[in-house]
């Protein structure tokens, strides 16, 4: 049996991940996600361009898409799906995480 994925990602996502990782300068592999104490419900999504593979991180490949996961966010990360969505206010990357329990009135920030 297939241990689940720590994360996956939709479509559109992998297609915008793969657009923004052509368009860097920098040699990357993939995408590095994390979460940070911040916001008015205590954590926030962060993400950036990774170039290397760091220890103890978690690498989930979908799409044709690199993730690695900050190991001290993979519990609170595990089960969710990035989607990239596009709409007449703004163009974003949405985590839709099972594990958050509430989320502040901007949506910037989510507890567990």
């Amino acid at each position: 049996m297939d241990k689940p994925k720590a994360m996956t990602l939709t479509d559109a996502a992998a297609e915008r991940v793969k657009e923004l990782m052509a368009q860097t300068e920098k040699t990357v592999i993939g995408v590095r996600i994390g979460v940070t104490m911040q916001g008015c419900s205590g954590m926030s999504y962060k993400m950036e361009y990774a170039e290397e593979e760091r220890p103890f991180e978690e690498v989930v490949e979908d799409k044709g898409v690199k993730i690695l996961i900050d190991p001290a966010a993979t519990m609170f990360l595990l089960g969710s799906e990035m989607d990239w969505v596009e709409d007449k206010l703004a163009s974003r990357f949405v985590f839709n995480n099972p594990n958050v329990k509430g989320t502040c009135g901007c949506g910037e920030s989510f507890h567990v």
